[in-house]
């Protein structure tokens, strides 16, 4: 990932590191402070039918969301890597160091006057970014999968946007607000989210979570 940072333009202020554990002690190893946290998780039958009951819900009772959170739909199979990246950084690029010829700069850009709907499409269509995903997916970087496998892990950023945690989940029709959190509490309160993710599926050992820290 960090290959791939480096060839969408992104200055090493920032660093993906792993998540070795949801315990105090292993949380406190990761670098602060933590902008995003990544969580890769199998989709299963189980997660399927909480993920309907949770959208009927959110539709029934309706949720706050910030105009500023940025979200985007997935189109493209098996680009949830690429798009848990873009949601965890275009939320917070405000803090990113650009180079002036990034090309993820660039579609944030263009892009940030999109609804979701029309991001996934500009993606479709932005070779420099699919070309880098598929180039570090090949390198084994990202040990991403190849365009047309099919897969069942999945990536889900989770970010602090205005004081509120949210999970942003390309398959899903919108941003999931989990409540409030702050700079310094947004680590664990992003793993307490994983947590959660992990009980609806207590038999799954297929979980990953990496945080989006300061070098």
């Amino acid at each position: 990932i960090f290959q791939f940072l480096k060839q969408l333009g992104i200055h090493p202020d920032w660093q993906f590191v792993d998540v070795y554990g949801m315990e105090p002690e292993l949380l406190s190893m990761v670098p602060r402070p933590v902008c995003a946290v990544l969580l890769l998780f199998p989709i299963t039958e189980k997660y399927e039918s909480f993920r309907t009951e949770e959208e009927e819900r959110i539709k029934a009772k309706g949720q706050d969301v910030k105009s500023s959170v940025y979200f985007m739909k997935q189109t493209i199979n098996n680009a949830c890597g690429t798009i848990g990246l873009i949601h965890a950084i275009a939320n917070n690029r405000d803090k990113m160091n650009f180079e002036t010829n990034s090309s993820l700069k660039k579609f944030l850009e263009d892009s940030l006057s999109m609804t979701p709907e029309e991001r996934a499409k500009y993606l479709e269509t932005y070779e420099a970014i699919r070309v880098t995903h598929e180039s570090s997916a090949h390198e084994g970087q990202t040990e991403a999968p190849s365009i047309d496998e099919k897969v069942d892990l999945h990536f889900i950023a989770l970010v602090n946007v205005g004081g509120h945690l949210y999970e942003l989940d390309g398959r899903k029709p919108f941003p999931i607000n989990h409540g409030e959190t702050s700079d310094d509490s947004f680590l664990e309160d992003a793993i307490e989210v994983c947590k959660k993710f992990m009980e609806r599926d207590p038999e799954e050992l297929r979980f990953n979570a990496i945080a989006l820290s300061a070098a």
